[in-house]
This record gives structure tokens, sequence and C-alpha cells, in this order.
């Protein structure tokens, strides 16, 4: 693992790091960045761990939900959208005020609003309050995700940049494997509001980690001073690079494919296949497994011996074979597959996502230097955008049939393809080699 305390500063012999510790020389100062560096890593993947925590514990929940608001599938997993939708709009204006303000004021700021945002969700009396405050703890949450992203370009470039996103996927995919988990329990004790009241104190403890531990990583020599004006600006100098946008794009609809499983996965192992909650959180944290591990075989080994661009298509090329193969068993035309087949297919849809996630936001970031916290946000906005427009279609065609999920998976797997080769073009420059 990198050490994380290690900065872009004491690259250049400049005895100051990134977290706002001072460093000293010789061997005590290398034990102290390594200690920093893993209370920074830990932060970091608490913070990107919080989205998938917010979604996936309350995934169980998501039929218990609908029967007890009296409201249709397709409605309730409108709460999934309000979230998922705040946390991409939230991007775009976190973004540059962190590029503007620093790292740390913008990141608490969203941290106080979530924990309120998620104890309202508590006492929602109806589905279209819920899907209100979902979206609010959405906005807020977003602050979390694309300013983790940005501390990390602050202190890394290259190979270390992507090693430390596979790293983050490491302490940020256990939230998906034990998030569903947590969720079924729970609802062993007590009913669907029982989850966001449990994700109220995760957290209160959170946003005091991060107010102890984390400290600023974006000088002030190095903030912007323009206003929104600038701020768009910037974006869409960022938007005239085709190849960063086309490692955006393709990045969003691999997370787009990702997310119509995270949707329709409670009502297609539940409700079609007949599982229990706790079979279907079971099955869930497997195929975090798989993306974890797939993550960790690409930061440990891959990176550093083959290009990124390699591996990121290597891995695009997977998805779209799993997605075709999910298509093919849910409409019917090997017959009656039932559960196990169709669950081996999502499990090496999920753990190719190891491949593609952390490689699109290592290789668009490389790009963009000057403005980390607005490329951040683009990032995260284009995939959250996306993902929130495949959520409601995923059960289009109601709770009885697996087949929209499946569509909505090819179409973004191929979109996926279809960018990267079109946009990014890798064979012009030879791959981004680590």
């Amino acid at each position: 693992m990198p050490e994380s305390g290690v900065s872009r500063a004491q690259h250049t012999h400049i005895p100051t790091d990134r977290t706002g510790i001072t460093a000293a020389t010789g061997p005590t100062a290398t034990a102290a960045a390594r200690r920093t560096g893993l209370l920074v890593t830990l932060v970091l993947g608490g913070l990107t761990a919080l989205p998938p925590l917010s979604m996936d514990m309350y995934l169980p929940a998501l039929p218990a939900v609908t029967d007890a608001l009296h409201a249709p599938a397709a409605t309730v997993q409108l709460t999934l959208t309000a979230c998922l939708g705040g946390m991409a709009l939230g991007q775009v204006v976190v973004g540059p005020m962190s590029d503007r303000w620093g790292r740390r004021r913008p990141l608490l700021l969203g941290m106080v609003v979530y924990v309120l945002a998620t104890a309202l969700c508590v006492f929602a009396p109806t589905t279209e309050l819920l899907i209100g405050f979902r979206l609010l703890q959405g906005l807020a949450g977003a602050a979390g995700i694309v300013i983790a992203r940005a501390v990390v370009r602050d202190m890394y470039d290259g190979v270390e940049m992507a090693r430390f996103f596979s790293t983050l996927m490491l302490i940020s995919g256990v939230a998906p494997v034990i998030a569903p988990l947590i969720g079924g329990q729970v609802l062993r004790f007590t009913d669907w509001r029982g989850i966001f009241a449990v994700l109220t104190v995760v957290g209160v403890l959170l946003t005091l980690v991060v107010w102890k531990w984390l400290h600023e990583t974006l000088p002030p020599e190095e903030r912007h001073t323009g206003g929104v004006g600038d701020a768009l600006r910037t974006m869409r100098g960022l938007l005239g690079d085709r190849t960063f946008t086309g490692y955006m794009v393709a990045g969003s609809l691999a997370f787009a494919a990702l997310f119509a499983y995270v949707s329709a996965s409670p009502f297609v192992v539940q409700e079609i296949y007949g599982a229990s909650p706790q079979t279907f959180s079971l099955l869930f944290g497997i195929n975090s497994i798989g993306l974890i591990a797939v993550g960790q075989i690409n930061g440990k080994i891959l990176v550093g011996r083959i290009s990124l661009d390699k591996a990121l298509g290597f891995g695009l090329g997977v998805i779209v074979l799993a997605a075709t193969a999910l298509l093919l068993m849910t409409s019917g035309a090997f017959g009656d597959v039932g559960l196990v087949p169709v669950a081996t297919g999502l499990f090496v849809l999920m753990s190719a996502m190891g491949l593609a996630m952390p490689n699109t936001n290592a290789l668009a970031l490389m790009r963009t230097k000057h403005a980390a916290g607005s490329a951040s946000a683009l990032l995260g906005t284009s995939s959250f955008l996306i993902g929130a427009i495949a959520s409601p279609l995923v059960g289009i065609a109601g709770d009885a049939t697996a087949v929209p999920m499946a569509v909505v998976q090819l179409v973004c797997a191929v979109g996926a393809m279809v960018c990267f080769l079109g946009l990014c073009r890798p064979w012009q420059r030879g791959g981004a080699r680590a």
C-alpha cells in the first residue's frame, strides 16, 4: 500500500505533507508518514464507503417499504433514484467549492447536513417525503465522494494514484459486503426505519473522525479564486478534452450497469426467485467480495505491469459478456435456469467492476492536475446521473421479470466499451502505462 502521508511536495524535497503535518527526516519521519498515511487512508475509505452504505443497507428493506407505505415497487425505487440524483447534483456544487475554499470546510458542512437528512428519513410518513429526504441525504453525502477523490489527486499522481484508488476500493468495498447483512439483521429486530437510525449514528461517527483526523490537503496558493463563472469555464474546458470525457462517460456507464443490479437485485432475488432477505444479503456480500478481490488484483499485480488502458478494456469486455449471458438467461433462452446461474452471472459482472471503476477514475484524473475538485465532481456527477436514469428503468416491467435489469446492463456495458474505444482511443497513445 502506498504511503498516503507522502505528497507531491515531498517528491520535490519540501519537508511538509498535504495532510497538514510537518515532516521530519530519517526513520522517525518514515514511521510518522506511514501512521499518517494509514489514518488518511481509513478516513478516505470511510468517506467513499458512505454512499454504498447508505444505498445497500436499505436494499433488503425495499419490499418492506413497499408494503408499509402502500406504494408500488417502481415508486419505492425512486427513493434510490432520489438519493443517487442528489449525490450527482451535489458533486457539481461541492467539487468547485473545494477547489476554491479547500477540502475540509465543505466536507464538514456536507457531513452535518447528511446526518440531519438521514435522521429525517427515520420519521418519513409517506413515500413522497421519504423521496425528498433521500434527495437531501444524497445532496449532502456528495461532499464525501467528491472530496475524497480530490484529496487523492492532491496527494498522488500516475501509478500511485491508480494503486491508491484500488486500496480505497478494498476499504470502501467492505461497506457493500456488510451493509446488506446489517440491514437484514436490523430487519429481524425492527422495521425499515431502524436502518436509517443506524445510518444516522454512522454519519455522526464519521463526521467526528473527519473533524479530528483529516487535515487540509489543498494549500491556499493552489486554490481557485474565481466564482461560479470560473468554475463553469473550468468544467467546460475539462469536457472539451475528448480523452477525459471518454473515460468519464465509459466509467459512468459501467457504474450504471452496476447500479442497475443494485436497484433490481432485491426484487429479482427475493420476489422472482423467492430468496429470504438474509439469502439476498449473503449473495450481495459475495458479489461485493468479488469486486474487492479483482480491485486488489488490479492495484497490487496488474498496475505497473500492463497499461491501465489494457486492464480497463479487459474489464469492460468481461462486463459486456456477463450482461449478454444474463439477458439470455433471464429471457428464457436456456429455459428456467433458476437462481444459481443468474447469481453466477451477476458475480462475474460485479467482479469485473474491480477493473473498470478504479482505472477510469485514475486515467481521467491523470489529465487534470489543475482542477482536481471540478474533475472529481464531473466524474461523480456523470456516474450518479446516469445511474439515476438506469434505476427506474429496471422496474419498468414490474417485479415479475428480470429482463429489464439485464437489458439495461447490456446497453450500458456496450455503451461504455464504445466510448472507451471511440473517444479514448488508447492505441493512439500506446496506453497509459504505469
